[in-house]
């Protein structure tokens, strides 16, 4: 394995993929033609040098990875609105009249916010306060933080089974696999084909799944040495170490994803069983779309020239089979917000 430097995510029907300042959304349109919408994001570990230190860097590429998936999101939902003429709420007549033109952005922002304090209240503090009704019962601060540990692992599972029942989801999951299996594709040196994407692996070491397992291993270890008495101040350093143990996942997964080393294969093998609940076997269609983000931001056939000089490179630059335009050639398409990174150089 080669390693790369791109990374992406899905998207409702569709994928956007990243090459180090460049992305590409392509999404597949209720009549059936791939759109592709390119663009340009600078992350914040590039505008600020600070950001961009090991052990803070990760955090910050968190942030971008979230600012980028709202935006491609929106992008790719815009093709799938209810077209139905209908009158808009008091709800939306009071954010016209308050925010104005700026009101999509005030929402991204609040949906961005309130996933955050979420996540945090469901996925930190409340597995904390389950395994603090065993206290009585275990008195070894070991055991406690594994305890908690394993219960937020079994809280995450269980939300990802639960969101997996919606066919959406199911559909999004696919492209997840659609996007890993052509990453995997190229940088096991195979041209980007429907055929050769096919038969490749739907599971990567830098996908964003294993990101978030790796920081739930990571705060295990954290809290068996961090050790506080009272539960206000066990709930404060869940919250004050999350940017210290997102910082340490994220240089493990930087150093996975450029690593064959057997230990570092084998270290991220949990987070392959992870991805198979968040991956999914893609069909033929979807396997289009994910090549069409490639093509659109990365030369593939550059990279396979200089890392695989042996592989028999096609001279037709054609891309995959199903129809194609690109956003900005379309006057007639306007597109709401400017789009922006990838979780984890994160899949």
């Amino acid at each position: 394995m080669k390693y790369s430097g791109i990374g992406g995510q899905a998207v409702i029907e569709g994928i956007m993929m990243k090459n180090q300042d460049d992305y590409a959304t392509a999404v597949r349109r209720p009549d059936g033609v791939i759109e592709v919408k390119k663009d340009t994001y600078v992350s914040m570990t590039e505008k600020v040098r600070l950001f961009a230190l090991p052990f803070v860097r990760g955090v910050f590429s968190f942030a971008d990875s979230m600012i980028l998936g709202m935006r491609t999101l929106t992008f790719s939902a815009s093709f799938f609105e209810d077209d139905e003429d209908s009158e808009p709420g008091k709800v939306e007549l009071w954010l016209d009249r308050v925010f104005g033109e700026n009101v999509e952005k005030v929402l991204m922002a609040f949906v961005m916010v309130f996933s955050v304090v979420a996540a945090v209240v469901i996925f930190m503090l409340l597995p904390l306060l389950i395994a603090s009704a065993c206290r009585r019962l275990i008195h070894s601060e070991t055991v406690m933080a594994i305890l908690e540990g394993f219960i937020r692992i079994a809280i995450f599972v269980a939300y990802i089974k639960l969101i997996s029942r919606m066919e959406d989801i199911q559909r999004t999951f696919r492209y997840h696999g659609a996007e890993h299996k052509c990453i995997n594709c190229i940088e096991h040196g195979m041209t980007l084909t429907v055929d050769h994407v096919r038969g490749s692996s739907r599971f990567h070491k830098r996908c964003g799944t294993s990101f978030l397992l790796i920081v739930m291993v990571i705060s295990i270890l954290f809290f068996m040495v961090i050790r506080v008495d009272r539960i206000w101040l066990r709930m404060l350093s869940r919250i004050l170490l999350i940017p210290v143990i997102a910082g340490v996942s994220y240089e493990f997964l930087r150093i996975a994803g450029r690593s064959d080393n057997a230990l570092v294969d084998l270290l991220s093998r949990p987070g392959f069983w992870m991805q198979g609940l968040t991956t999914a076997e893609p069909d033929d269609s979807m396997i289009e779309v994910a090549i069409a983000a490639v093509d659109a931001v990365f030369d593939w056939r550059a990279y396979l020239r200089e890392n695989f000089p042996d592989t028999v490179i096609p001279e037709d630059g054609s891309q995959a089979n199903g129809s194609c335009e690109l956003a900005e050639d379309r006057k007639e398409k306007s597109v709401p917000g400017e789009l922006a990174e990838s979780g984890a150089a994160q899949l």
